[in-house]
């Protein structure tokens, strides 16, 4: 008959221990639902604030492009000169790989 008794209060509180977990569980649950909520009401302006003013884009507009120049940007004679050096060099480049294989 002691055993019978004792077996029944386990069972009991094991009853007892699942509801109180279940319990918490579901409190647990709408905590972090409801501090979900906040944070995001958290980051809304007051509703006694000013409206801040837009601000221009930032961006530099794409279509718009700079005027056209009125002068070459290098003149030709020096261009002439500039291309005549870079030739120069590209010959004593090629013939020293050609030496150095």
């Amino acid at each position: 008959m002691l055993w019978d008794e004792v077996g029944i209060s386990l069972v009991l509180a094991l009853r007892d221990l699942q509801k109180s977990r279940r319990i918490c569980g579901a409190l647990l649950m709408v905590a972090l639902a409801l501090g979900g909520c906040s944070s995001q009401l958290a980051d809304m302006t007051p509703s006694d604030a000013q409206a801040h003013p837009r601000e221009a884009g930032s961006y530099l507009p794409v279509h718009d492009l700079p005027p056209d120049r009125d002068q070459a940007v290098i003149p030709p004679d020096q261009r002439a000169k500039i291309e005549a050096e870079l030739a120069a060099a590209r010959d004593r480049q090629a013939v020293a790989t050609k030496d150095a294989k």
